[in-house]
């Protein structure tokens, strides 16, 4: 039996895709096969010798250890565009917002409480304080196009919006679901300077972090309107605020709010709510449960974060699964340890990500445990298991 161990709220309909037969859902177990995680921090915790994957219901990892998971030989998996519908609905309804004013004008109309017959032309008359153009015929900018940012695009399309998007490292499966309308920037400064919506959807690494800045707000339109849903870092903070006080930037929707970004009548803050639907959270739970199961059953790897991507049909007979240090004469030194037992390789995967090297083999009999312990031995091998 595998046991799966929850540290935060899972999605049913997830956890229900685990078979009782082979699989126990226990949150106290401390020696579990498995993590399923949402928000919970994980850098704290001590990991058993028995756990094989964490999975993060959700895109960002930051909240495990990947470099300790890593030297653990602990897949980590996180679940890429489960969430991508929700986001996307969030970014159309934040132009809308941001161009109609529309939340300004509620909590203005709430305010009007007590007035009472007062109230209707009190509302005729200062309704036009909150008006604002429509989104239809103008131009959004993409940057990034993968499951959100190719989503929102679509979305934009077809509500009667210009499109252009910029990706220099856009997947064939983003490319062929993109609609034939949107248009690919001739260039990043291109798509800054004529679009008058910009939305973010391109990760925080080393390369994008405060990737809009002074030098990217003087190439815009004046009054653009920028939506960040994904992630905090992505734009530079004090330059942000520059643009908005020049009225540059007309407004900057945000779901990652900061204390110094909520008093800014420009900026319309969102309390974090990108994947705050209950779909999402329950195609969330799905992948995680669906990832963790393929690995665990069969060794294959899908959107791990940590491990390469590997995938092979099984054969029928026994698997032998090994992570090792990327490194010359792994892959001889480990059939070499086959080949003195006779055991002969039916098929073999051998995948690398990095440091890290990952193989898949299906051999035509039983590995002992003998044999285990002596790939196990060999220097540079992280770990080995037989399905």
């Amino acid at each position: 039996m595998y046991k799966i161990q929850t540290l935060n709220k899972i999605a049913e309909e997830g956890l229900s895709r685990f078979p009782t037969d082979k699989y126990t859902l226990d949150i106290t177990d401390e020696n579990p096969d498995a993590i399923i995680v949402r928000s919970a921090s994980l850098h704290e915790m001590e990991f058993s010798a028995n756990t094989k994957t964490i999975a993060r219901a959700g895109a960002g990892v930051n909240n495990i250890p990947l470099n300790k998971c890593t030297e653990q030989g602990i897949v980590v998996f996180n679940t890429p565009g489960a969430n991508a519908n929700a986001v996307k609905e969030l970014v159309i309804a934040a132009m809308l917002i941001s161009s109609r004013r529309i939340t300004d004008g509620i909590n203005w109309t709430k305010s009007l409480k007590g007035k009472g017959d007062e109230v209707k032309g009190l509302v005729e008359k200062g309704k036009s304080n909150f008006k604002g153009p429509e989104i239809y015929g103008k131009t959004l900018g993409v940057i990034g196009l993968g499951a959100i940012g190719m989503l929102v695009a679509n979305a934009a399309e077809a509500l009667g919006m210009r499109v252009i998007g910029f990706d220099p490292y856009i997947s064939i499966d983003s490319a062929w679901q993109l609609s034939k309308n949107v248009e690919k920037a001739r260039s990043l400064d291109a798509l800054l300077s004529e679009a008058d919506y910009i939305s973010l959807h391109v990760p925080l690494m080393d390369g994008t972090k405060e990737f809009i800045d002074a030098s990217k707000f003087a190439v815009m339109k004046d009054g653009v309107r920028l939506m960040n849903f994904a992630r905090g870092g992505l734009v530079n903070k004090d330059d942000l605020l520059v643009a908005l006080d020049s009225g540059k930037v007309g407004a900057f929707i945000t779901d990652f709010p900061q204390d110094r970004l909520l008093d800014h009548d420009n900026i319309i803050p969102v309390p974090h709510l990108g994947a705050s639907t209950p779909e999402s959270e329950t195609n969330c739970a799905i992948m995680a449960v669906d990832q963790i199961r393929e690995y665990l059953e069969n060794g294959n790897i899908k959107n791990s974060v940590n491990f390469p991507a590997a995938d092979m049909p099984r054969n029928g007979g026994p698997r032998i699964i090994i992570a090792n240090k990327n490194i010359p004469a792994m892959v001889g030194k480990i059939t070499a340890v086959l080949a003195e037992r006779n055991i002969n390789i039916e098929d073999m995967l051998n995948q690398h990500r990095g440091d890290i090297a990952y193989n898949i083999i299906d051999v035509d009999q039983v590995v002992s445990e003998e044999d285990v312990e002596k790939i196990r031995g060999i220097e540079g091998v992280i770990l080995v298991r037989v399905l």
